[in-house]
């Protein structure tokens, strides 16, 4: 006769081996308070004997919940979408939970409704959505899904939802760290700070035009249009140039690293000396910039810690609590891309 594997251990297995009823071994497996520790002992050295694994499917049917959060991700490879995802994704590990993703790659709201759709299928406890555009985050409001969700977007997004389909944000604090970048060169003495922003479309990018705008207006300096950006190395070294050729103002706040990396590129080339001639600060602190040529002074953000706070609110969302929202503060690091101009320093 053909041999037969042995089928995989069950529930009734571990209560046999432990001595105890299904029904105790349920309570230790849910950690439920109502059970002795010298019971406890017995049930878990049953299991970890056995090799007993719950079923995943048959837990979702006794307590309701799937121990499953949906993510929505635009796809983005820059680093700091990139850097959420991930951080949301060890987050939610450490909490217990596991992610199924969906990525879209348009961001209106029959794009959203599909992702939405996929997980509800699923039977997700809740959805977490790294929302860097607008219609990304109009598109989750105005779907008013009956599950509840977080949205991680920088722009505070108004409370929406009732019941279990509440929905809520987090993020960073954009204009906060933007401000830091542009105190740090009024400090030093910089009275020309050119910025140089990502695209309008993005909330980090219009985040931080508004916060650099703030200071030089609380300082009473004059500034200029913002130059137009899209994130990349190539439009900071194209920015670079012109600036070389049309005039160097005596700082530039960059809206995110590859922009100052192409711009330190562009100097570089055309033999104009940073911080000497020109200052760059950038934003994000993605890994590496502490070796740029030379080492760059940039705005960090927390991407761990943003991810923990998504899952904590959404948790708390499931829990039928309201949790810490407030936008996390990032903070400067100081490198040698930045130094008093040079009239300062005469």
């Amino acid at each position: 006769m053909p041999h037969r594997p042995a089928r995989p251990p069950a529930m009734s297995d571990v209560a046999v081996a432990a001595g105890v009823s299904h029904q105790t071994v349920s309570r230790v497996l849910n950690d439920h308070p109502n059970v002795s520790e010298a019971t406890r002992s017995r049930v878990l050295a049953a299991i970890e004997t056995l090799g007993y694994r719950r079923n995943s499917a048959a837990r979702a049917l006794a307590t309701r919940r799937s121990s499953t959060i949906g993510v929505v991700s635009t796809g983005s490879p820059l680093f700091g979408p990139a850097s959420t995802l991930l951080a949301t994704e060890a987050a939610a590990r450490e909490a217990g939970y596991f992610v199924s993703l969906a990525t879209i790659t348009r961001h209106d709201r029959d794009a959203m409704r599909e992702a939405f759709d996929h997980f509800l299928s699923q039977g997700v406890d809740g959805i977490i959505v790294v929302a860097p555009h607008d219609e990304v985050a109009d598109a989750v409001v105005s779907l008013a899904a009956p599950v509840a969700a977080v949205l991680i977007s920088s722009t505070q997004v108004r409370d929406a939802g009732t019941g279990a389909g509440l929905v809520r944000s987090v993020g960073v604090d954009q204009r906060a760290g933007a401000r830091l970048a542009t105190q740090h060169l009024l400090d030093l003495g910089h009275d020309d700070v050119v910025h140089l922003a990502g695209p309008s479309d993005w909330f980090d990018a219009r985040e931080r035009v508004a916060g650099w705008r703030a200071t030089l207006d609380a300082a009473g300096v004059a500034w200029r249009e913002p130059l137009a950006g899209d994130w990349s190395a190539e439009r900071g070294y194209d920015v670079g140039r012109r600036l070389v050729d049309e005039g160097l103002p005596s700082a530039i706040f960059a809206g995110n690293d590859q922009l100052a990396l192409g711009l330190l590129h562009a100097f570089w080339d055309a033999g104009v000396r940073v911080p000497d001639d020109v200052s760059v600060v950038g934003f994000d602190d993605v890994a590496g910039s502490d070796h740029f040529i030379p080492p760059l002074t940039t705005v960090r953000q927390h991407f761990g810690r943003l991810g923990r706070r998504a899952i904590d609110v959404l948790t708390g969302l499931l829990a039928g609590e309201e949790r810490d929202q407030a936008p996390l503060l990032p903070d400067l690091r100081v490198r040698a891309s930045t130094a008093p101009p040079r009239s300062a320093t005469a």
